[in-house]
């Protein structure tokens, strides 16, 4: 039986998004990411996992966030990505709207997170 259930990445999902919210997604992400990993951002930007955990606390936090149209995508072999539409508020900004792809692998047990990314949704 697989560690990587869509109620177990939903729930990671949920976790980081919290982190973004309170402003400690650095330390969140830097725990949860493999050595290899990347995040490949809507902006174009591609930050590894130093980069994250360096950038991510102190950022400015989200005021609110939804996921929406979850779905779990078997890759292999205790590996499986979540894709989800996510729509995240900050207070002065217009809503931050895209699909995001979080690819997990499990490690000693664990699901880390070995790839992610945004793509802008247009509607």
């Amino acid at each position: 039986m697989t560690t990587l259930t869509l109620d177990r990445l939903l729930g990671l999902e949920h976790a980081g998004w919290a982190a973004l919210c309170e402003s400690r997604g650095g330390t969140f992400y830097g725990d949860l990411m493999t050595p290899d990993a990347l995040m490949v951002l809507v902006n174009g930007m591609t930050m590894d996992r130093p980069t994250v955990a360096a950038s991510l606390d102190g950022s400015p936090a989200w005021d609110s966030y939804e996921i929406s149209e979850a779905r779990r995508v078997d890759v292999g072999d205790g590996a499986a990505a979540l894709v989800y539409r996510a729509e995240a508020v900050r207070d002065g900004e217009e809503p931050f709207v895209a699909l995001m792809a979080s690819t997990y692998r499990t490690v000693d047990g664990e699901p880390r997170l070995a790839l992610y990314q945004q793509t802008t949704a247009t509607h």
